[in-house]
């Protein structure tokens, strides 16, 4: 019987725990460690790095990151898979052999690209690539793989794919792999980080550890972690991380569509969670390109308006902003952070958060904010601000488009220097779009209620997708499964998150996780680069929506369900 492969991760976004490499190397066995250090928004930031020199664009932060574990991996046998090649894989992969050269070492590297798009308009320009480059390089003997933008599961199949030999058409396999891969490569998010009930873990969240995947030859997987690190494996840890940057049922993917309600999810011992049942269909015929332009210019100033009028003295200080710089771009929004009789000044401010936009620097940097000091003692009384006139910084907006798969040159560099053309898949599918569900909120007998946080009941994860967020609500419990998928509609959520109520929101449910799926179409604009919303990338959301007083029933229990250890 072949052996789980076990798959561990160190880095879920550029800047996540730099001493994760280390923890996992030296935690326990591993067969391969990735990192995950690409988002919308890092590409963006690379892209810059690449404007003042052709010859950064990668993540700089995982060389220093990998000085002190090369030599530890390649005695242990431990491959390294990593999209830290970000807009120059190349570039990073000669770095990585000048490294081992400097260290006495000898490491077979390799490297995929083809994911860059010529787009002269673009600041950056990159097809999501799969994971078939990753597993060509492996079977070469790469001791580390380096690619550029390959979907943040394709870190964990591509070594799969290696290890049993799967091919296009084993598309369960793929897709299970892909839930693994998709669990573990936002790090400790599946092991108690950011999660709604995080006083519940034995540590109470203060340290996670990093996540491992036992993947199994037919693709299903154990989600676990190295014994005596931080936070839990739960069923609970898992489906959180499941719902995050989702949408509909179907997941889709540039090798399998991964329907996300067929997963099953298990208890198989202390902090270990099975995942099996997982389907895959062919994928589509294109690819997902990410595109990130330069949009202009930035600034912003916050205003403190403490005590009465607080309404009249944002309505004063907008008008002379808009006296001294004109309106186009301006936007002004009131964070009513006060409270009545308040015995301090800080818990009686409300803070007016003022931005400016503009394709011209000069206007949205020192013109701006000066203009907004020099009403220190010309505006309403008691007038303060949080910072110091500062200039505009550059932003940037990100778009989606997609591209014909054949029409992408995915290739696999591998540690000889031969390049291998990693064919399009042969057979694809034409998506049909995902069916929404809209319960009806009649015919139910009325049920005795209390008021009461909704957070009492359910969890959520909330994530951003370019301009779009999702917000995935999960039901702890059989019976709160049973009021929540009747209860949580399009129309109460408007009513509950008023920011919605104007978008295109779509609702999905995933019965198998006893949950529902939100996408919300705008919310954040143009992107997270560009987005001027107290939250930008929608990350607290979910719990906002968790912190609503409502009617809840009195007959449900608070507590989560016992997970029964076998």
């Amino acid at each position: 019987m072949t052996a789980p492969l076990r798959v561990g991760n160190a880095s879920g976004f550029y800047g996540d725990r730099s001493t994760a490499w280390r923890e996992m190397l030296d935690g326990g066995d591993l067969d391969v460690l990735t990192g995950d250090y690409l988002a919308e928004l890092t590409m963006l930031i690379l892209g810059r790095d690449r404007l003042r020199d052709p010859g950064l664009g990668y993540a700089k932060t995982f060389l220093r990151q990998l000085e002190g574990c090369l030599g530890t991996a390649l005695e242990r046998g431990v491959r390294i898979v990593t999209n830290a090649g970000g807009l120059n894989p190349a570039g990073l992969a000669a770095a990585i052999g000048t490294l081992a050269g400097r260290l006495g070492l000898t490491a077979r590297v390799g490297y995929v690209e083809g994911d860059a798009l010529a787009r002269p308009d673009a600041l950056t320009a990159n097809a999501y690539l799969g994971a078939f480059g990753i597993a060509a390089c492996l079977d070469a003997g790469a001791d580390v793989v380096v690619t550029g933008r390959v979907t943040d599961a394709s870190l964990a199949v591509g070594p799969a794919i290696a290890r049993f030999g799967w091919g296009r058409g084993d598309l369960d396999a793929l897709a299970g792999a892909t839930v693994a891969g998709h669990l573990i490569e936002c790090g400790a998010q599946v092991t108690g980080g950011n999660f709604s009930f995080f006083t519940e873990l034995p540590d109470g969240g203060h340290r996670p550890g990093f996540p491992i995947a036992e993947i199994h030859p037919d693709g299903s997987s154990v989600i676990t972690k190295h014994p005596g690190t931080g936070g839990a494996v739960t069923v609970e840890t898992v489906t959180a991380q499941l719902l995050y940057e989702v949408g509909g049922p179907a997941y889709l993917g540039p090798d399998v569509v991964t329907w996300l309600d067929t997963i099953a999810l298990g208890v198989d011992g202390p902090d270990r969670v099975r995942v099996t049942g997982v389907r895959g269909s062919p994928p589509p015929d294109t690819l997902k390109v990410g595109v990130n332009n330069l949009g202009g210019f930035r600034n912003s100033m916050t205003f403190v308006l403490c005590g009465l009028d607080i309404p009249a003295k944002a309505a004063l200080v907008r008008g002379q902003i808009e006296a001294a710089v004109g309106t186009d771009g301006l936007e002004c929004v009131l964070a009513r952070t006060d409270h009545p009789d308040a015995g301090d000044t800080e818990a009686a401010s409300a803070l007016l958060h003022v931005h400016l936009r503009d394709g011209d620097k000069g206007r949205a940097g020192r013109a701006f904010s000066a203009a907004a000091v020099e009403l220190a003692l010309a505006s309403y009384p008691g007038c303060t601000l949080t910072t110091l006139p500062g200039d505009a910084t550059p932003y940037g907006v990100f778009t989606a488009d997609a591209v014909p798969q054949d029409a992408v040159a995915h290739v696999a560099v591998l540690p000889s220097g031969e390049r291998v053309r990693i064919a399009a898949p042969a057979v694809t599918a034409v998506q049909r779009p995902p069916v929404q569900r809209h319960p009806s909120t009649g015919g139910s007998p009325p049920q005795p209620t209390r008021r009461g946080a909704l957070g009492e009941l359910v969890g959520a994860r909330s994530g951003d997708k370019g301009g779009d967020a999702n917000l995935g609500v999960w039901a702890r419990t059989d019976a709160t499964w049973a009021w929540l998928r009747g209860w949580l509609t399009v129309e109460r959520l408007a009513g509950l998150l008023p920011e919605t109520a104007p978008l295109t929101v779509e609702r999905y449910e995933l019965p198998n996780l006893r949950a529902v799926n939100f996408v919300l179409r705008g919310l954040l604009g143009q992107g997270v680069a560009a987005s001027t919303r107290f939250d930008p990338q929608a990350k607290a959301l979910g719990e906002l929506l968790r912190s609503r007083v409502v009617d809840l029933p009195t007959g449900l229990a608070t507590g989560p369900a016992r997970e029964v250890v076998p």
